[in-house]
């Protein structure tokens, strides 16, 4: 008995200790000592030149499978089969963002890209790279900077996301299980070694270029809902098309908007990115009525890049959208909504473009990056980074590495954020509601546009990370009282790093703006 029971004490001894390394590893900095701080300050303008690339990140879907209960989650235990498409006997499941979990991908509607924008000054190369993802952890961002070649002159890279739900995995949250990742190593490689090639592609082919700034800050409103109150939208479109100079062709667009690429909504299995795909088709190659060209494209790369989604900005399957040409009405979610809604941003946009409010030939790019440490005060990020379906480690007890960044080009200046910032915090119109947790007047003020400088001011959201909603901490409620008169918690904190993370984000931007402005 004696000898029984020392080695069952010495299995749990092992088995603690075995789990204690575990869960240190998960813990274990990836990148430890890494700052991406920087600060250029340039008032010399010069001749501009730029470069656009977009290579496909797109996964192999190799096994179809049958959902027996119509719950678009892959369950053998409801009866649900599969095709073995690759004769491994397994199911290889390519489990897709956003949603919930057990959401595998039966297919592939429309190809996912990495598109790359590079803007050069003579003295600052920066790279602006969109995944078509839900979105890309710090970690992984810093593996790409390291692997870019020092030959290819690139000052900083801006790895954002569009954060569309019909992706594969490429932050763990949605595989199988709560407890498994939903990351596919292979594939995670892949997307790296894409984008890596997307940036030398869009180094190599630059040009000197003229910049021609457009925007239409209203006519994209009725394509979104705001979800949560207060109503406050980030819905302009922002618009950069860099021209030429020698011969006068388009070599890309940034296009920038705000809202959850969701259109498709939960019940989708195929690989897409959602409304977005309809946007830049229409912009590079026009606008089609069946087979009839409506409006034509301006040729070049579209890059469509979102900004504050947080609220919750979305297409939500009560909002209808109206094809452009024919008028009917899309509620319900299909591709041939999110192709109506994909027309009519493209429209918005060519329309903007042909009549540009500024054009700029010669500016001066000024970047200033700040490293920030944020604290994990969410119960269920603390236990999937713990167990390693977040895989991005910690920089100190629940600490995470995160940047933010500001830079201008010219008149146009940009501020980043790394994750799902509430449009309010950008434009203001932050409340502090009855039944808020914190009885306090709004913090994040004044709102990041007005301190932002020069006349265009675009915000890209989910860039060079991805740690969740970004809440003013006057609006938090988690506990009762609800605020507004609801019947229970919102939406938003439950995916939040904490109260204290808008806090100290618009912190971080407003001093690191009140840098750029020096």
């Amino acid at each position: 008995m004696k000898s029984f029971l020392k080695g069952l004490g010495l299995i749990i001894l092992i088995t603690i200790v075995g789990l204690g390394i575990w869960i240190h590893s998960n813990l274990k900095d990836r990148n430890p000592g890494y700052k991406a701080d920087l600060k250029i300050l340039n008032t010399k303008p010069s001749p501009l030149r730029a470069g656009f690339a977009a290579f496909p990140i797109t996964p192999e879907v190799p096994d179809r499978w049958v959902d027996k209960n119509k719950d678009a989650e892959y369950n053998p235990k409801d009866g649900d089969t599969f095709i073995d498409g690759n004769g491994n006997g397994v199911f290889d499941g390519v489990w897709i963002a956003g949603f919930g979990n057990s959401r595998a991908a039966n297919g592939i509607h429309d190809d996912v890209w990495a598109r790359t924008m590079v803007v050069d000054d003579g003295k600052t190369r920066m790279a602006i790279v969109v995944l078509d993802a839900i979105g890309f952890m710090n970690d992984d961002i810093i593996d790409i900077r390291k692997r870019i070649p020092g030959e290819a002159g690139v000052t900083y890279t801006i790895i954002t996301s569009t954060h569309t739900h019909e992706s594969a995995d490429l932050l763990g949250l949605w595989g199988d299980s709560h407890f498994k990742s939903g990351i596919n190593k292979k594939y995670m490689e892949y997307v790296k070694t894409q984008v890596v090639k997307s940036v030398l592609a869009a180094v190599k082919s630059m040009r000197p270029v003229r910049l021609e700034v457009s925007q239409d800050l209203t006519g994209a409103a009725n394509q979104v809902i705001d979800t949560r109150k207060p109503e406050v939208f980030d819905s302009g479109l922002r618009l950069i098309k860099a021209v030429d100079k020698e011969n006068g062709a388009t070599l890309g667009s940034l296009v920038a908007w705000a809202d959850h690429p969701e259109t498709l909504w939960s019940d989708n299995l195929l690989i897409s990115s959602d409304f977005p795909h309809y946007v830049r088709q229409g912009v590079e190659k026009g606008v089609f009525n069946k087979d009839s060209l409506m409006k034509p494209g301006i040729g070049g790369v579209a890059v469509y890049i979102n900004g504050a989604v947080g609220g919750l900005m979305t297409t939500h399957p009560r909002l209808a959208i109206k094809d452009p040409f024919t008028g009917q009405e899309f509620k319900e979610p299909t591709f041939e909504k999110a192709e109506a809604q994909g027309k009519n941003l493209a429209l918005l946009a060519l329309n903007a473009m042909e009549k540009p409010v500024e054009k700029i030939d010669s500016a001066a790019i000024s970047l200033v990056v700040r490293t920030i440490f944020l604290p994990i005060d969410n119960t269920m990020f603390e236990l999937g980074t713990a167990l390693g379906v977040l895989d991005r480690g910690t920089t100190g007890w629940m600490k995470m590495r995160s940047e933010v960044s500001v830079f201008k080009i010219g008149p146009i200046s940009f501020a980043t954020f790394p994750g799902e910032v509430y449009p309010e915090i950008l434009n203001g119109g932050i409340e502090s509601p009855e039944g808020q947790d914190f009885k306090i007047a709004p913090v994040e003020v004044p709102a990041v546009r007005e301190l932002m400088p020069g006349k265009y001011k675009f915000v890209f959201g989910l860039a060079n990370d991805e740690i969740g909603y970004i809440v003013p901490k006057s609006q938090w409620d988690e506990k009762a009282p609800w605020t507004y008169g609801r019947d229970g918690a919102p939406y938003g904190e439950v995916n939040s790093l904490g109260s204290e993370t808008a806090p100290a984000l618009h912190r971080h931007i407003r001093e690191i703006l009140g840098e750029l402005n020096q």
